[in-house]
């Protein structure tokens, strides 16, 4: 790996840490692409595994009492975690390209409905109906591509929850979806003791941009930080796709 590659990887690893500590989730959808860029699919993956898990149990504890239903989190998380266990069967049997390809189409699916459906709102009945499905579905892309922004994220968005409710939410889901993954991609020789490593050493980059993100937050509309997070992915969502077809 080149001094370059490893630039692109921290600068990666901090936007993504700064994207959670404004929004509170988001850091895989920036991290796994620009990793996947430098390495592949599997690997940027098994990276983000133990950052995701560590920084969502901290998120998690912190706002524990924010939680709109214990029922609806312990389905919605459920849900995630089992579709994460197919997900990450995928990763380890489908094609790099393939996969680089899905993980592109994950963020522009992403971007698009980000920009065409901004205002969409889910009522609370309606999205307990769903949750099980949606969190099935966000935890098979979390798994097969590392990113389940475009489904768990816009969901709880379009519910309208607080940012409280939101991160205590998501943090619980993200959490039961890497508490699967790791073993899993271990036991498919995916997870190495030297991937675990560097798992563990981007828990340093991404760290550091949480609190910048935090800061921007309070600084910085938030349709200007969306139309620069939007823009910055739009432009990886197209380099993974040239690879994939390369």
């Amino acid at each position: 790996m080149s001094q370059t590659d490893i630039l692109l990887a921290l600068i990666g690893l901090g936007l993504g840490g700064v994207l959670k500590g404004a929004t509170g989730a988001g850091a895989p959808v920036i991290g796994v692409p620009v990793l996947a860029v430098i390495f592949n699919v599997p690997m940027a993956v098994a990276i983000f595994t133990i950052p995701n898990l560590l920084t969502n149990i901290w998120q998690g504890w912190q706002y524990r009492g924010d939680q709109i239903s214990t029922r609806f989190t312990l389905i919605y998380a459920g849900t995630g975690a089992l579709g994460a266990g197919f997900g990450s069967m995928l990763l380890a049997f489908l094609p790099g390209a393939v996969l680089m390809g899905v993980v592109a189409g994950v963020v522009l699916l992403y971007i698009a409905f980000r920009v065409l459906r901004p205002d969409w709102h889910l009522s609370r009945p309606m999205a307990d109906r769903l949750c099980a499905p949606v969190g099935l579905i966000g935890g098979m892309m979390q798994g097969a591509g590392g990113i389940s922004a475009p489904v768990s994220v816009t969901f709880l968005n379009a519910m309208r929850l607080d940012r409280k409710q939101f991160i205590a939410t998501i943090a619980v889901f993200f959490c039961a979806m890497s508490v699967v993954q790791i073993p899993l991609l271990a036991g498919l020789g995916i997870m190495t003791g030297k991937i675990a490593l560097l798992s563990l050493a981007a828990m340093v980059p991404l760290s550091a941009g949480m609190p910048i993100g935090a800061w921007l937050a309070r600084r910085v509309s938030k349709a200007a930080f969306d139309k620069i997070i939007l823009l910055l992915l739009t432009v990886i969502a197209v380099k993974l796709m040239f690879d994939a077809l390369i």
